[in-house]
């Protein structure tokens, strides 16, 4: 038994729920379960579903159209006749989004949130599975909310691993091919949909070759594999064709678009590996995550952040910056929803880099002046090197603005001015 996930690129259009297709045969598994997203940017415009849902002059019947016609689209270009099965399913399951909207008392964005983009991933599955019954691939679909429980944490839910384990025992079998959701499940308590939050159809990947003992786990994407940078900001690149599980998780920390840790921990505790491979070429043999050597080649991994924000403290007495003033900080950028990049303190000053993803910034630094001597630089970028040498460093910095610099064994980190 082994685990495919195919994201929202590999099934962005008609064509490329054709290729799905052909990945399997050219691959020639036989006892799967697949994993898909929702389609291309379903998932943003569903989000600008429920942003009209909430506004007070909102055209939700709009937003729902474009959806609506992305998909059926779709099916026309899969399917020879708007007779077939797949365009009534298509319509009942935007009757019941429809219902739930219409219906809905709760203010509660949150729970709203997951209940209606939950959709994305049921539309997406139940089309490609009919794709694959239309091309005799047999398969049996499975409602992903009916294995995968949680709590009622919405957006960003915990699983509960005991139910989890029982449910897909006893729902997913061994042979054959099983397609279902990726990001979803559901309440423990009263069944409401939840998600999985960052990267959750590939944590559900890895939920179900846990539970299954799974011989591994592939996930499916338009790049050949794990390169060493991104690049659209580094000429030169290199595929990596082994990374460990610690430092796959290493450089997630530092934001590096491998796989998120959460992901990678099920996985690593029973030494299942994960493939990350091209849907363009299913047959290269892409990257490889899991036991042995760290880093294969062993080269130098560059990650890119941008638009962050530099702030810098010191204390209005010249006294210490201590355990006391530090923990009041952490606890108003937790406050103010502000993810921490990097920090560095010396005996009277703080600095600490983040990502002001909520646009708290303001509100923040108000809060930091009533305490502190406060500078901020806006718009930064922060560099991370794993395994870097120094020529390298030296020429990523060469012309730069660097405000600030932390080096350690395996990395350093520069933040430069944009």
């Amino acid at each position: 038994m082994k685990i495919f996930k195919f994201g929202g690129a590999s099934t962005k259009d008609a064509d490329s729920v054709k290729n799905v297709v052909s990945v399997i045969s050219q691959t020639g598994e036989k006892n799967l379960v697949i994993v898909v997203s929702a389609m291309g940017k379903t998932t943003n415009a569903l989000e600008e579903v429920i942003k009209e849902y909430f506004s007070e002059s909102g055209d939700v019947k709009n937003a729902l159209r474009i959806v609506y016609d992305f998909h059926y689209e779709i099916l026309k270009g899969l399917f020879s006749s708007t007779s077939h099965p797949a365009f009534v399913d298509l319509d009942k399951t935007f009757k019941e989004l429809k219902r739930f909207l219409e219906t809905n008392k709760s203010k509660n964005h949150a729970f709203v949130y997951d209940q209606v983009v939950s959709f994305g991933e049921l539309i997406s599955s139940k089309i490609v599975s009919a794709y694959f019954s239309e091309h005799g691939i047999h398969n049996t679909w499975l409602d992903v909310r009916q294995c995968i429980k949680t709590d009622a944490n919405y957006r960003d839910a915990n699983v509960d691993w005991e139910k989890t384990q029982e449910n897909i025992s006893e729902k997913v079998s061994k042979t054959g091919i099983t397609l279902t959701q990726g990001f979803l499940g559901s309440e423990t308590s009263n069944n409401f949909t939840t998600t999985l939050g960052r990267e959750g159809s590939d944590y559900t990947a890895a939920i179900f070759a846990y539970c299954l003992n799974a011989e591994n786990v592939t996930i499916w994407k338009d790049v050949p594999g794990v390169l060493n940078a991104d690049p659209r900001y580094f000429s030169e690149t290199m595929l990596l064709n082994h990374i460990s599980y610690r430092e796959a998780i290493e450089l997630a920390f530092y934001g590096a678009s491998v796989i998120h840790p959460k992901t990678l921990q099920p996985l690593q505790r029973k030494e299942i590996p994960l493939f990350v491979k091209s849907f363009l070429n299913p047959t290269a043999p892409g990257t490889c995550v899991g036991k042995g050597v760290t880093l294969d080649p062993q080269t130098s991994c560059f990650i890119l952040k941008k638009g962050l924000v530099l702030i810098s403290l010191s204390s209005l007495d010249f006294s210490f910056m201590m355990e006391d003033n530090i923990g009041d900080v952490f606890k108003w950028l937790h406050k103010h929803k502000m993810k921490v990049e990097m920090i560095q303190n010396s005996a009277i000053s703080f600095s600490v880099c983040v990502n002001d993803k909520f646009n708290n910034l303001e509100a923040l630094l108000a809060k930091l002046r009533e305490k502190f001597s406060v500078k901020w630089n806006e718009n930064v970028a922060l560099y991370t090197i794993r395994h870097f040498n120094p020529t390298e460093v030296k020429a990523l910095a060469e012309n730069k603005n660097v405000l600030l610099k932390q080096e350690s064994k395996e990395t350093v980190q520069l933040v430069i001015k944009e």
